[in-house]
This record gives structure tokens, sequence and C-alpha cells, in this order.
């Protein structure tokens, strides 16, 4: 019986297909004055649930080509918002470099941060000019913020740089008003410390308030007069002729894209370059 029952639906299955072929073949023959009213008819009644259900069909595939542009949209919008401060910050840094710039007045080349010298040493990073732009080894370099460090080598178009957070760094320093002087460098080489810079060789009766702002002093020649190392947080030990100060960097490291290098190591002699970063810091503190 079921075979009787699969050859019966077969065979009724061909007699509509064919019934099917032969209305339309008929319907293409009519003229078009009956051919339009009769199609008419066939849209708004037999036709018309699947002419429903093409429009809701054509109306999903809409909305759903819509749905993926608002998400390509609000992921876009998200991942430049999660940039946003990050660019804000070195637009910031660049509007401060080139007024630094214009008030420096001594010799100099700006070069780009391009990476860490090596992969596991943090304290050193590769800049954009060598020999061919005059920089040289023991040129000092700085920021907008102040005092970033000093080259340590030197090829034709690449730099390598020393931070004031290598345990090999100094620098001849003073307060801003010239009553403390003193050599500046990095604050031991573990614990909390380890990215604070300490003042040493200060007279014990000498006191340094917090927030005194520390600058080079230009001796030796290496560093111009003037340029912001860091602010005085503390006093991190006294002995009996002398106190040391910690000192908080002036500049980060970690956030810092552009730099100036002074062309030679007396390039900046005689300079005093505490009223250039002087503006530079009002610059930044004004909204």
């Amino acid at each position: 019986m079921a075979l009787g029952a699969d050859r019966y639906a077969s065979r009724a299955d061909t007699l509509i297909f064919v019934a099917c072929v032969i209305l339309s073949v008929a319907a293409m023959s009519l003229p078009s004055n009956w051919r339009d009213p009769i199609a008419t008819v066939l849209r708004t009644t037999v036709l018309a649930p699947l002419l429903a259900l093409q429009e809701q069909s054509d109306q999903l595939s809409a909305a759903r080509a819509h749905y993926d542009a608002v998400v390509a949209q609000r992921d876009s919008a998200a991942l430049a918002a999660t940039f946003l401060p990050e660019l804000r910050g070195e637009n910031a840094r660049l509007r401060a470099l080139l007024g630094l710039e214009q008030r420096l007045g001594i010799a100099y080349v700006s070069a780009e941060v391009l990476h860490q010298s090596a992969p596991t040493d943090p304290l050193t990073f590769v800049v954009s000019a060598g020999t061919k732009q005059g920089v040289r080894p023991l040129a000092g370099v700085v920021s907008p913020e102040g005092l970033v460090g000093i080259v340590s080598s030197a090829d034709a178009r690449r730099s390598v740089i020393v931070t004031w957070a290598n345990p090999e760094f100094r620098a001849s320093a003073m307060a801003t008003d010239e009553s403390v002087v003193g050599i500046v460098q990095p604050h031991g080489s573990e614990g909390p410390g380890v990215w604070l810079l300490e003042l040493r060789g200060v007279p014990y009766r000498q006191v340094v308030p917090i927030g005194t702002l520390i600058v080079t002093s230009g001796l030796g020649g290496v560093y111009p007069r003037g340029i912001p190392i860091g602010t005085v947080v503390g006093v991190a030990s006294e002995t009996g002729w002398e106190r040391m100060y910690l000192v908080r960097p002036a500049v980060n490291t970690a956030v810092v894209s552009h730099v100036l290098i002074f062309t030679g190591t007396k390039s900046g002699e005689g300079a005093d370059l505490r009223s250039a970063f002087a503006d530079t810091s009002s610059a930044r503190r004004t909204p």
C-alpha cells in the first residue's frame, strides 16, 4: 500500500506540474487587455500571502543590513574613544614641543622615538636622528616637560638615548632660585622608589622645601642650564653633613613620542633655559 501511495503522489504531482505549465502558456498567449486584469486578481487573492511573505523577507534583510552597519559604526566609535585620550595627550605634547622649539634659542634637532634599544631594556630607546643630523654622543635630550636623558651612541640615522632612570645617569642640578646645588641620580634599583631620582650633596644646614623644582645647573657642559629635572617630594636620608632628597621626575619616559636633541655638548654653553621651560609649563596648565 505504501508503494501505491507513493505512485499516486508522484502521479498527482506530475499532473499538477503539467497543468501549471499549460496554464502558464495559455496566460502568456492571452492579449494584454485580458492578461493584466487576471494577473491583478491573482496577486490580490492567491498570491497575496506569498507576496506579503516576500515583502517581510525584504524588510528583514534590510533590517539585518542596517543592524550590521550600526554595529560596525558602534565598534568604530568605541575603538576611536579608546585611543582618544592618548591622541589628545600626544597632540598636546606635540604642540608643547613646537612651542619649546621656538623659545630654546640654541642648536638642536628634533627626533621621533622609535622603540626600545633592546626588548629587555626599558631604560633606553632609539630615536630617528643620527650623526647626519648633527647628533653626537653625550648630547642632552629633552621633551616639553624637561630632561629625558643623554645620547649614548649614534650612527648615521639612529641614536640610542639613555634615560634618567638608567643607573649610570648623573646630572649636575640646582634649585630654580640657585639656593641649592647638588647631583641628581636614580634612586635605587628596586622597590617603590625605583622610578624616583635623588638629589645628593646638599649640606645638612640647607633645607629644600617639598615642591621645589630642580633644574640642571649647566656645570660640566653636557646639559644647558635650567632644564627641569623634577620636583622635590621628600627627604630620603640624612647624615652628619648632608641630606639626600627624593625628586619626582618631570618627564614620564613611557609616554614620550618626540624629543629634542642638542647638537653638540657646547651648543648650549652659557644658555639659561629656565624661562623657555617655564613658558611650556604654563602652556600645559592652560585648559
